[in-house]
């Protein structure tokens, strides 16, 4: 995805307190407006189950911010390194971004539509990850990673 399909989607970075080091700082410093979503199906279900919904937004640290702080301590970047924010959690419970969050760890297991209760991912699950940004009348979107939870063996 290149920046230029996300530009219609591009947001103010919103205050962050407490501020950032100097070096962080820019005056002009964005974030963008891309929706996410996490589906679960375990083996006793025919669909999967969205689990939660946050976004991109959310994150305190702009990608701009997350790019410097990884470079400044003189950690080379090369074309094509893939770079991992973390977990995504919005305010409310139903987005908030991981499993031990979700369940509040492990005290409030999530309910499934067929009577299955989770605190945490069971052999056999199956999550899918997808994003998208949305404007008036079209879509643009991420795809979707999944993955399927084995046995150890």
């Amino acid at each position: 995805m290149t920046l230029e399909a996300l530009e219609a989607f591009r947001k103010p970075l919103p205050r962050q307190d407490p501020e950032p080091l100097a070096y962080l700082r820019a005056k002009n410093d964005f974030t963008f407006d891309i929706r996410l979503e996490a589906r679960l199906q375990t083996a006793k279900m025919k669909t999967s189950h969205t689990i939660t919904r946050t976004n991109f937004q959310n994150l305190y640290w702009s990608a701009s911010q997350q790019l410097a702080h990884h470079t400044v301590g003189g950690c080379n970047l090369q074309p094509g390194d893939l770079l991992a924010s973390g977990t995504i959690s919005g305010e409310s419970e139903e987005s908030r971004g991981c499993m031990l969050e979700l369940t509040w760890r492990g005290a409030n297991p999530l309910t499934l539509p067929n009577g299955e209760t989770r605190k945490w991912l069971d052999d056999g699950d199956t999550l899918a990850i997808s994003g998208w940004c949305e404007g008036d009348g079209y879509r643009v979107g991420f795809g979707e990673v999944s993955g399927k939870i084995l046995p150890a063996v």
